[in-house]
């Protein structure tokens, strides 16, 4: 970033003025979910043409590029994104978007040491107030991208939120330009009800959370659950400490179940460093101060999770192997999602004094009419390994929940095979003797 004097004032263009400053080969740093700028997309997907081996650095993106939109065939811009939306996942399937693999709490060190400098970053805030713009609840890496841009946009949006946290308010010293927005509505996420699969496992994991725990819940209907079922469980004190923001959290905190005060970092307050969902999710976090919203090194680094007490950890998987190999990320080589913070709550809640992390997923899922097993002897070919076996701690489907540490291969696969759907038990077991995960003649089952 340039050097700019204390006194500087960010300069008011126009839309199309700042797409001018775009020059073919440069990387241009989108920010994130609804940080992500919409009427600066709108004006340089106009000239998307004119321009060549353009990048633009991403992530989660929350509605359409009109820079991807405007350039079906992938000859002028390639997005690459740090962990993957839905839509994201369609322009990689169609080889216009890349995967940058993280873990989601290095955002900020990759940037400062690894990632080449950004050419220019246009990122939606609020107009300013006091001399800064606040960025609204998306905090994760984007106070190291402004220190690394050589010029920084702003495309003002009263619909976000403002927040209280580190790192939220952007001085105007620390900024070029200034676009008008269109003030647009928030994208918001949708919150599916949790089947009975869900409630099932749900009811699995609330059974272990003890009074006084420090919450990580991710995405998902599980996690969902977990968080409806806490409304009535009687569970005392319990405190937040996550990288996502939910409308489940939401919800426990408009109960009144979240007071944190066991909590040893920021205790009293809830902590995340981004947030999606519904506008109720984001009418809370406005101008709330018992919310911080801080930079990803901060939520998601192992040795800042595990100074809280009691860090509980609960996400949710795709596929599991009969050793405890978690793939969250992947369908074979078709990349999903991302790494996000699941490895590091994983290691920073075991870590935690009297801490645990909780691997959840359904036993079964459909493809094509067909019921498949997500509970495997080999993992996909091409599949991620998101979580390691030496790092699972807890793994539950609808059928029951097992600790992993601990435990050899062989109590794991027979533990494992045990959560495993009644159809898929005899060949899994079947495979895990033929291949010595299991020694014939031996059980390693509880005495």
């Amino acid at each position: 970033m340039t050097m700019r004097q204390a006194a500087h004032k960010a300069k008011t263009i126009s839309a199309e003025e700042a797409a001018a400053l775009v020059q073919s080969g440069m990387w241009l740093d989108y920010a994130g979910t609804f940080n992500q700028p919409d009427v600066f997309d709108a004006a340089l997907g106009a000239r998307i043409t004119e321009l060549s081996n353009l990048k633009v650095r991403s992530t989660l993106s929350m509605r359409p590029r009109a820079v991807m939109e405007n350039d079906p065939e992938g000859r002028h811009v390639h997005m690459l994104s740090l962990h993957m939306s839905g839509y994201d996942r369609m322009l990689h399937d169609q080889g216009r978007c890349s995967y940058t693999p993280l873990n989601l709490g290095e955002g900020s060190d990759l940037y400062r040491r690894f990632i080449e400098p950004v050419d220019i970053m246009i990122l939606k805030a609020r107009p300013l107030e006091n001399g800064s713009f606040n960025i609204g609840p998306t905090n994760v890496w984007l106070g190291e991208v402004l220190r690394r841009a050589r010029m920084v946009i702003i495309e003002t949006c009263t619909s976000l939120p403002h927040v209280y946290g580190t790192g939220v308010d952007i001085p105007e010293s620390a900024v070029d330009y200034v676009i008008e927005g269109d003030h647009r509505p928030l994208s918001e996420l949708p919150n599916p009800a949790p089947t009975e699969v869900d409630k099932a496992v749900a009811k699995l994991i609330i059974s272990e959370i003890e009074d006084g725990a420090c919450l990580q819940i991710g995405i998902g209907g599980m996690p969902n659950a977990v968080c409806s079922l806490l409304a009535d469980a009687g569970i005392k004190d319990l405190g937040v400490h996550t990288e996502m923001m939910t409308d489940g959290i939401a919800d426990l905190y408009r109960a009144g179940l979240l007071n944190g005060v066991r909590k040893a970092l920021d205790p009293g307050k809830i902590v995340y460093t981004f947030a999606a969902g519904s506008k109720s999710l984001y009418d809370t976090l406005d101008r709330n101060p018992d919310f911080h919203c801080h930079p990803v090194e901060y939520t998601n680094a192992p040795h800042m999770i595990m100074k809280n007490p009691r860090a509980t950890s609960i996400n949710s998987t795709t596929q599991i192997d009969l050793t405890g190999q978690a793939a969250s990320e992947s369908d074979g080589n078709r990349h999903l999602t991302g790494t996000g913070g699941q490895a590091q709550f994983v290691r920073g809640a075991y870590a935690s004094d009297g801490g645990k992390s909780f691997i959840c997923l359904p036993s079964t899922y459909d493809r094509k009419g067909e019921r498949r097993s997500r509970i495997v002897f080999n993992l996909t070919e091409g599949n991620i390994v998101t979580t390691t076996r030496a790092d699972i701690m807890y793994v539950a489907t609808e059928y029951g929940m097992v600790n992993l540490k601990g435990k050899s291969v062989p109590e794991r696969a027979q533990a494992l095979i045990g959560l495993a759907h009644p159809d898929f038990r005899e060949g899994l077991e079947r495979q895990a003797h033929e291949h010595r995960l299991i020694p014939r003649g031996f059980s390693f089952g509880a005495r």
